[in-house]
């Protein structure tokens, strides 16, 4: 008989066995939930009326990790790409470096085209779909001659990177808009910034003053500076904001090559932020690199929002911690 000859009777679930919801493990707990918000209340509150939930407590964990690095005196290294620039983040970010929570920060090749571009006039972001069909995407030219300028510099005189380069001349020059610039903030505070560039990818590039062997240099000493930075991350936390592919390749490439140099990455914390899940940061971030030795955690949700919203659980956190020291 096949079975679609077979007649069929509904099972019957007259025998079967229970257990107990009491003796059951269970995942979400009521003390976990969240508390509402009552008027009047202080940003303390609003993070302690957060559920301990899924990416309450991932929130709540990164927090955690950058406060513990920081009272051990671990390195908080912070991995971006350009949109962070771009929505305004700036300001947040030099505060960040100037108060010691962001031990260094690694751009890619765009970020220090937005950044000089708000130094230099206080905007930045062209609008492509328009300047593409003239021909002109790309080619504001006090943007290039200012960045090549400052590779021919750091070229010429050797022992920096792209990234004290440009805020180097930055720091030398006084645009209008310096109080925007990391680049010219990392200089004046002494703190390592680093640009890793892939040639072709920045509308510097397509210019006249390119100069592709300087460039290169400058960068290739960047990764290696970045990798001495990554060296030092053993108990420490390395933040990827909103950079889908060079920079996760870039620490994965540097994770690879301190270990290989025996340098321990053991209690090591990677927090991936970004407005949607990408592979590489994934893998090459949150995943690979803690394997059997740390942990990572991945925040999805906008940058302006986001960012500053971490920034300021950990101050308010040390805060806490100062009070509570002093009672």
């Amino acid at each position: 008989m096949t079975l679609r000859r077979k007649t069929w009777t509904p099972l019957s679930f007259d025998k079967v066995r229970t257990t107990s919801l009491f003796d059951r493990t269970s995942k979400v707990h009521r003390d976990q939930f969240a508390r509402p918000w009552q008027p009047g209340g202080g940003f303390r509150d609003f993070l302690r009326g957060l559920p301990d939930i899924l990416a309450g407590s991932e929130f709540t964990a990164a927090v955690a990790a950058i406060c513990r690095a920081l009272r051990a005196d671990r390195a908080v290294l912070l991995g971006m790409g350009a949109h962070p620039i771009k929505v305004g983040l700036n300001p947040v970010l030099i505060d960040a470096m100037e108060n010691g929570i962001l031990s260094a920060l690694a751009l890619n090749g765009a970020g220090i085209i937005h950044d000089v571009e708000l130094a230099l006039a206080g905007r930045t972001s062209e609008e492509v779909a328009d300047q593409l069909p003239r021909g002109e995407f790309g080619m504001a030219g006090e943007t290039a001659a200012f960045i090549h300028a400052a590779v021919a510099d750091g070229f010429r005189t050797g022992g920096v990177g792209l990234g004290r380069a440009v805020g180097r001349r930055l720091l030398a020059r006084q645009p209008p808009g310096i109080d925007l610039s990391l680049l010219a903030a990392a200089a004046r505070l002494d703190a390592p910034v680093t640009v890793h560039v892939a040639i072709g990818t920045d509308i510097i590039h397509m210019h006249p003053g390119m100069d592709g062997a300087a460039m290169g240099a400058l960068s290739y000493h960047d990764f290696r500076l970045f990798s001495a930075l990554v060296s030092s991350l053993e108990g420490g936390v390395y933040i990827n904001l909103g950079s889908a592919v060079v920079l996760p390749e870039v620490f994965l490439k540097a994770v690879s090559v301190v270990t290989n140099l025996g340098y321990s990455l053991d209690g090591i914390t990677t927090i991936n932020m970004d407005f949607q899940r990408h592979y590489r940061p994934q893998v090459n971030v949150t995943d690979r690199p803690t394997a059997g030795r740390g942990r990572g955690i991945t925040l999805i949700g906008h940058h302006e929002i986001m960012f500053p919203l971490l920034l300021a659980a950990v101050k308010e956190r040390l805060s806490e911690e100062d009070i509570r020291r002093k009672n």
